[in-house]
C-alpha cells in the first residue's frame, strides 16, 4: 500500500490496499477496513475505507464516520480514521456504601426505594425469605444491592403486600438488583407485611431458628417486626411475652444482629433508562445459574484432604460412561438418582440430606454419610443402565426419551439389586409403558413422574413395588409415535432409534453387526444421536419427506462411511452370500422392493415402500417391549392366590 497523503482525519489514496488485507466480501463492496498500530502508546489506530462512488450506508454501524466524497467515475480511495469508541453506558462509576437494616428498611416503608417497572415479581416463597433472616443472624453475607438514585415524582406505591404513599424525592433509590431481599425485608419487619405469606416470619426463641408463623404461637415465638423494633420489644416482653422473659437476652442479640446488619449497595447515578435495563439485564442473563447439583456438590464438598480420592457427582457419571459406554449422564440426573436411592421424593431440599435429625423426611439409609451414599448410588445407577441396555433395548442415553425413567429405575435397583427374570420382564414393561404415556398421565411433568413412580417403590417388597408401578398406569392410553417428523432431540425419534438398535444394523462392506462398543465410540461427547443419524436425500424430494424417518439411516459407526450406504445398497458385495446380505438390508428396514426403487432411481418409491418397513418395524418393537395385552402377573412361584385380587386394585396416581 503506498504511503498515504494525511489531511486532518482524512487520508486519500489512489490504489486500495495489497489483497490480503481485504476479504472476498470487502472487494465486493467496496467497502474496506484496516488497522496500524501507533507507535506512542500501542493503541491500535482503525481506519474505514471506501472506494467513490462505493454504497456509504453499508457502513453504519462503523460510529457513522464521515466520508469526503469525489467523483463517482474518480477510482480513488478514501480513509477516514474512527477517533471514538462507542462505549455508551455510565457517565460515573457506580460509588459503593453500606447501609445497616435500621436504616434502609425504614426510607422503604417511606417510599424512598422503589421497584422499577422492568423488574420481574416478586418470586421468593416462605423458605427463601426465612433463609435470608437465618443468613443475616448468622452474620453470612446476602449479596450486595444496585440502587439506582433518581429525581421521581409523588405517587402510590406496592412494594410486596405493603401499599405505600411515596413522596417526592430527588434522591429516590430504584432496585435494579436486590428486588426479592428488599422487599421480603421491607415485608417481614413490618406489621402489616408480617400478617401475608410468604413475610409471616418469626423468630422461636426457644428452638432458635426463624419460623413461619404459626396458627397459635407461643409467647417464645415472637414475631420479626417486634424484633426490629425495640421499644416493641421490651413491651412485648411486659404483656403477650411475660412468660417467655427468661429468653430476652437471647431476643435481644437477635434484634441487634438485625437492626445492625450491614448491607453493601452500589449507587448508580444515571439518567438513560436504557442504560439500566441494560445493566439489569446483563446481571440477571449473562453467565449461567448454578444447578441443582452444583448446589448440592458445594454443601457436601468434604473437606480439602482427600477431596481427590473422594467421589463427585462429575465422576460418578465419569465411570459410569466407561464401563457402559452408555454416555455422560448429566449431573442434575445423577444427583436425583442419588437422592431417589435414599428417599422417594428426589426433588425434596437437600440443604439437611445427611442430618437425620433435622431432615423432612425420614431417610431409607439412615445414618449413611455423604461417601456412602454417593458409592450406593453409582452402583445403583450403574444397575439402572444395564438394565436399559441389556433387557429394555436401550443401548445408549441419547435414546432416552425421559430421563426421569433412570431415576426411577435407579431407587427400584438400590432396593432390589437383583430382581428375577420375570420381574426384569415387568420392569420392561413399566418403562416402555411410561415412555409411551407418561407424558399424557403426568401431565407433562417428569419432576412429577419421578416422584410419584419413587412413592411406589417399597424397601424390603418387590412384588408390591413391581405391583404398583404397573397399576400406576392403569388408566392410561399408549400413543402411537409418528415416524413423520425425525429430529433426534425429540422423544418420538429416540423410541424409532431404539427400534432400530434392535435390528442390529450391520456394516454393507463386511456384514458385521455393530455393537456397543461401535455406538459409544461414534457418540463420544454428544448429547444427542445426531452423530450416528445421516440423511439419505438432501434434495429431489418433498419437502415434507426431507423429514421422514424413512430418509434417516441410523450407522452407529465412527470409521465406515455413512454417505456410500445408499450406493452400496443397491448391489451384494462379492464377499457377501445372501443369507448375510438379507440380514444387511433387514438392519436397515429395506427389503427386495427398496432396493429395486434405489436402482430406477426412484427416490419417491424407495421412501414410500421404507417409511411401511419402519412403521411395522416400531409397531412390532413397542408391542413386544410394553406387551400391553398381557397379564402383570408376578412370577408364579411367588403368586399367593389368596391375595390375587390385589392384583387388580391398583393405585391411584391422581396426586
Amino acid at each position: 500500500m503506498p504511503d498515504p497523503r494525511a489531511t486532518g482525519g482524512t487520508t486519500i489514496v489512489s490504489s486500495p490496499p495489497a489483497a490480503p488485507y481485504l476479504d472476498h466480501r470487502q472487494r465486493a463492496t467496496g467497502v474496506h477496513m484496516f488497522s496500524r498500530l501507533a507507535n506512542t502508546n500501542g493503541a491500535r489506530q482503525v481506519y474505514l475505507m471506501c472506494r467513490s462512488g462505493s454504497r456509504i450506508s453499508q457502513l453504519r454501524e462503523t460510529a457513522q464516520p464521515h466520508f469526503k466524497r469525489k467523483s463517482p467515475a474518480q477510482d480513488t480511495y478514501i480513509l477516514t480514521k474512527v477517533t471514538t469508541l462507542n462505549t455508551a453506558g455510565l457517565d460515573t462509576q457506580p460509588s459503593a456504601d453500606t447501609y445497616e437494616l435500621e436504616d434502609l428498611i425504614p426510607r422503604a416503608w417511606a417510599g424512598h426505594v422503589r421497584i422499577p417497572h422492568f423488574q420481574r415479581g416478586f418470586r421468593w416463597g416462605a423458605e427463601d425469605v426465612l433463609r435470608l433472616f437465618d443468613s443475616i443472624v448468622r452474620g453470612y453475607p446476602i449479596g450486595s444491592l444496585l440502587l439506582w438514585v433518581r429525581n421521581s415524582p409523588a405517587e402510590h406505591l406496592k412494594l410486596g403486600s405493603l401499599s405505600i404513599a411515596a413522596p417526592h424525592s430527588e434522591n429516590a433509590l430504584w432496585v435494579v438488583d436486590g428486588q426479592q431481599r428488599i422487599t421480603s425485608l421491607a415485608n417481614a419487619l413490618h406489621p402489616d407485611g408480617n400478617r401475608n405469606s410468604p413475610f409471616t416470619v418469626h423468630y422461636d426463641l426457644a428452638e432458635q431458628e426463624f419460623i413461619a408463623r404459626s396458627i397459635h404461637p407461643s409467647p417464645h415465638q415472637i414475631p420479626a417486626h417486634t424484633l426490629f423494633d425495640l421499644d416493641k420489644l421490651l413491651d412485648y416482653f411486659d404483656t403477650t411475652g411475660k412468660s417467655a422473659k427468661a429468653y430476652f437476652p437471647i431476643a435481644r442479640q437477635v434484634a441487634k444482629r438485625l437492626r445492625q446488619f450491614k448491607i453493601p449497595v452500589y449507587l448508580v447515578k444515571q439518567e438513560d433508562q436504557d442504560v439500566l435495563t441494560d445493566i439489569f439485564d446483563r446481571m440477571n442473563n449473562f453467565g449461567k445459574r448454578l444447578s441443582r447439583a452444583e448446589i448440592f456438590s458445594a454443601l457436601f464438598a468434604g473437606d480439602e484432604e482427600g477431596a481427590d480420592d473422594r467421589l463427585t457427582i462429575s465422576t460418578i457419571a465419569a465411570q459410569i460412561d466407561s464401563l457402559t459406554g452408555f454416555g455422560s449422564i448429566d449431573s442434575d440426573t445423577v444427583l436425583h438418582a442419588i437422592l431417589a436411592r435414599r428417599g422417594p421424593d428426589p426433588s425434596r431440599e437437600i440443604r439437611l440430606e445427611f442430618d437425620d435429625a433435622r431432615r423432612r423426611t425420614k431417610s431409607d439409609f439412615p445414618g449413611e454419610d455423604r461417601d456412602t451414599a454417593f458409592a450406593e448410588g453409582q452402583v445403583a445407577l450403574q444397575r439402572a443402565v444395564q438394565f436399559l441396555q441389556q433387557t429394555a433395548g436401550v443401548p445408549h442415553l441419547s435414546m432416552v426419551p425421559y430421563k426421569a425413567m433412570l431415576v426411577v429405575l435407579t431407587r427400584f435397583f438400590a432396593h432390589f439389586p437383583e430382581p428375577g427374570e420375570r420381574h426384569r420382564q415387568l420392569l420392561r414393561r413399566l418403562y416402555w409403558r411410561v415412555v409411551l404415556t407418561g407424558p399424557a398421565v403426568f401431565k407433562g411433568s417428569f419432576t412429577s413422574l419421578a416422584r410419584v413412580l419413587c412413592s411406589y417403590i417399597y424397601p424390603h417388597n418387590e412384588q408390591r413395588s413391581i405391583r404398583d408401578l404397573l397399576g400406576s398406569l392403569k388408566d392410561a392410553t399408549p400413543y402411537s409415535p409418528s415416524t413423520l417428523k425425525f429430529r433426534t432431540n425429540e422423544a418420538t425419534s429416540k423410541i424409532i432409534l431404539c427400534s432400530w438398535w434392535e435390528l442390529r444394523p450391520r456394516s454393507p462392506f463386511t456384514g458385521e453387526a455393530y455393537d456397543l462398543r461401535d455406538l459409544a465410540e461414534a457418540l463420544i461427547q454428544q448429547t444427542t444421536a445426531a452423530g450416528v443419524v445421516h440423511r439419505i436425500y438432501q434434495r429431489g424430494i418433498e419437502q415434507t419427506q426431507q423429514l421422514w424417518a424413512a430418509n434417516r439411516l441410523f450407522v452407529p459407526s465412527a470409521t465406515e462411511p455413512a454417505h456410500e450406504f445408499p450406493t452400496r445398497f443397491t448391489q451384494r458385495p462379492f464377499g457377501l452370500d445372501d443369507v448375510t446380505w438379507s440380514a444387511v438390508l433387514r438392519s436397515y428396514c429395506l427389503d427386495g422392493q427398496t432396493v429395486a426403487h434405489l436402482n430406477k432411481g426412484n427416490l419417491k418409491g424407495f421412501l414410500n415402500r421404507r417409511q411401511e418397513l419402519i412403521d411395522s418395524q416400531l409397531e412390532s418393537f413397542l408391542s413386544r417391549m410394553a406387551e400391553w395385552d398381557y397379564a402383570d402377573t408376578p412370577p408364579l412361584q411367588e403368586l399367593n392366590f389368596d391375595e390375587i385380587d390385589e392384583w387388580t386394585n391398583l393405585p391411584d396416581t391422581s396426586m
